[in-house]
């Protein structure tokens, strides 16, 4: 007797499971669509970025804002490709500044100022590389991102 009390107790105490919403959503609703409205609403449930289409709907019904994020693959990219390109430049601009040293204390004046003229090409030829990416990324700005300089 003792026992069954103290389950009937523990029973008591514990609440298993969920705990119970205080307005829970019980009525259901059924639409039919064709292939066409079907294909239509999947698309514009998509572009809302919403995980649920009850929301969605939901949403839609009782016309609140429903946000769409496009997320433009190509633009990443160039962005992060132009990331990586801008390391590369730094580092040639560190790599040039050692090499400039080596060369002075290394050579000789003559042989020095050989090497130099030859980096000074090279040096020449990565400005013009660099202006003509900048002018491309002001266009891809100005193209596909609607910045104006």
């Amino acid at each position: 007797m003792d026992e069954r009390n103290n389950n009937e107790k523990r029973k008591r105490l514990w609440k298993g499971g969920r705990k119970p919403k205080n307005d829970p959503a019980v009525y259901r609703y059924s639409i039919s669509l064709n292939a066409a409205d079907n294909a239509r609403f999947l698309s514009l449930f998509e572009k809302s970025g919403m995980k649920v289409k009850a929301h969605f709907i939901t949403a839609c019904i009782f016309q609140k804002t429903v946000k769409t994020v496009k997320i433009d693959k190509a633009a990443m990219d160039y962005y992060m490709r132009l990331t990586t390109l801008y390391g590369q430049f730094r580092a040639v601009g560190v790599n040039y500044n050692q090499i400039v040293k080596l060369l002075y204390r290394n050579f000789s004046e003559k042989k020095a100022a050989a090497y130099l003229y030859r980096l000074e090409k090279q040096t020449a030829q990565m400005a013009v590389l660099c202006q003509r990416i900048i002018k491309l990324t002001e266009e891809f700005e100005a193209k596909y991102l609607g910045k104006d300089r």
